[in-house]
């Protein structure tokens, strides 16, 4: 069975930190770039931050850039996301989605969801 597990969300106050993680099962980890999306009450999901399968290409959204940091852990097919200096507008449900590869490509994967609410 696919899984792509979230944890790590929680309340906040501004300027704190968290580190979300996404553990994957079920499938060829090294054959998958993952990524960080969320959405926020109202609004659009977005793309937060995306690696490579090979480790060799990461992304960020330009409202992210210099405070989030994705890495991946091969040895423990898990994908973490620190979050750095965190914003109230970075209050969403965050998930992590797998697709083949490379980032950018139709996702096959999903995770069910963190809750981060960052307070002001």
């Amino acid at each position: 069975e696919v899984q792509l597990v979230e944890s790590g969300g929680g309340l906040v106050q501004a300027g704190g930190s968290l580190r979300l993680s996404c553990a994957a099962s079920g499938f060829t980890f090294d054959d998958y770039a993952i990524g960080w999306f969320r959405q926020a009450p109202g609004k659009e999901r977005e793309g937060v931050s995306c690696i490579s399968s090979s480790d060799s290409f990461t992304y960020y959204a330009d409202s992210v850039k210099g405070r989030f940091t994705i890495s991946s852990d091969n040895a423990k097919n898990t994908v973490y996301l620190q979050m750095n200096s965190l914003k109230p507008e970075d209050t969403a449900v965050y998930y992590c989605a797998a697709s083949p590869f490379e980032c950018g490509v139709p996702l096959d994967y999903w995770g069910q969801g963190t809750q981060v609410t960052v307070s002001s």
